[in-house]
């Protein structure tokens, strides 16, 4: 197997990539094929569809040895279940996969033909392996069991002094406040003290969380 595209994302690390595909609807990616697949032809009718698949590498977690259990975040961290039974990125194989919204098409750029997506949940320079239209009929269980990873209940609310969000390209802005809701830490850290920091959009940024507000400290350009 080899890659057949690479993500272009707004995230240069994984620390603050929200933790499934499709809770922040303002992230925009783009999918960028590798140049022996850079043929029109291989995107025809993919228009059609408002949804892919996308198969992917979690490429900073290949490791030579696995372990059939596996400390999910959800469950504190601390909890060991079957790594089977997770989405976790420590796996035999580690393969990803996520259901992203289709933004448009691009037949003709520098870059030969791209899909611009939505909701994406990966890093940037992620190997994507192959695409799949999604089928809602085929694809979609409304009644299946959530298991210990239920849909994320009450969000953050984030908060961010005008100064500083001016400093945010506009159109990356709501994309950024999405993210920051949707609680970049991990669920076990609680500490209202603590400074973190997150790369995004060649942007640093800097923020706290207490009480259920996150306040943005600082957002520094790094690039």
């Amino acid at each position: 197997m080899r890659p057949v595209a690479r993500m272009r994302s707004d995230f240069p690390a994984k620390f603050g990539i929200p933790r499934q595909s499709g809770l922040v609807q303002d992230l925009r990616s783009t999918v960028v094929f590798e140049p022996e697949f850079r043929n029109p032809d291989a995107l025809r009718g993919i228009e059609g569809f408002s949804h892919l698949w996308l198969i992917w590498e979690f490429s900073q977690a290949v490791r030579d040895t696995w372990s059939p259990t596996v400390r999910p975040p959800r469950l504190g961290g601390n909890e060991r279940v079957g790594v089977f039974a997770t989405r976790s990125p420590f796996r035999p194989n580690p393969i990803g996969l996520s259901c992203v919204r289709l933004d448009r098409v691009e037949l003709h750029t520098g870059q030969g033909p791209v899909l611009r997506v939505l909701g994406a949940d990966l890093m940037d320079g992620t190997p994507i392996y192959d695409i799949k239209p999604y089928i809602p009929y085929a694809d979609a269980y409304p009644e299946a069991r959530e298991g210990f990873a239920p849909a994320p209940g009450r969000r953050l609310r984030a908060e961010c002094p005008p100064g500083l969000l001016e400093q945010v390209p506009p159109d990356r802005r709501e994309a950024l406040l999405g993210v920051l809701e949707c609680d970049p830490r991990p669920s076990y850290q609680e500490d209202p003290e603590r400074i973190y920091g997150m790369s995004f959009a060649g942007m640093e940024v800097k923020f706290s969380v207490s009480g259920g507000v996150l306040t943005v400290r600082e957002i520094r350009k790094t690039m």
